[in-house]
């Protein structure tokens, strides 16, 4: 009896079919299988929320989801935030704002924070902190992750009103 199974998952618009174990994370299909590596890889507990993606929209920590659980599911990654040539407000934000250091956590951070802004355009600063919660940095202190998240927003709304 194969513990393997087919899944078809749709990352970032594409769809993406492969056979894998049953016990194998989403976090290693996307980074290992598909060669998205954007996803990081840091606790395997969900503890630190680097390898945080959209599942269905919703943010899920991809170290504790397994491959077949997202069969016929979507996911979004930090590679799908940007079209060629341009940053999503989100990048650019961290990029103004100095929203990141040594960059590790940043993918999760920024998945976490287009959650938030997809369901709410106008976010205050606990509404972030709050947003983020899940999302562990060792470098930046928060604070121009906020800004960061906040200077996201704002350009949205310019381009919304455009």
């Amino acid at each position: 009896m194969s513990n393997t199974y087919h899944v078809r998952i749709k990352v970032n618009g594409v769809d993406h079919e492969a056979d894998v174990e049953s016990r194998l994370l989403l976090v290693y299909f996307l980074r290992e299988v598909i060669g998205l590596t954007g996803t990081h890889i840091g606790c395997d507990t969900t503890s630190c929320g680097a390898c945080t993606v959209l599942f269905d929209g919703r943010t899920v920590k991809a170290c504790t989801l397994f491959a077949v659980q997202a069969d016929g599911h979507e996911i979004e990654t930090v590679e799908g935030l940007a079209v060629p040539g341009k940053m999503h407000p989100l990048q650019n934000g961290f990029h103004q704002e100095h929203g990141l250091q040594c960059g590790f956590c940043t993918p999760g951070m920024l998945m976490s924070s287009l959650a938030l802004l997809k369901k709410n355009s106008n976010p205050t600063e606990g509404d972030i902190r709050w947003a983020i919660s899940g999302n562990m940095c060792r470098c930046t202190g928060y604070q121009n992750i906020v800004k960061a998240v906040l200077h996201a927003a704002a350009e949205m709304q310019k381009g919304a009103q455009q």
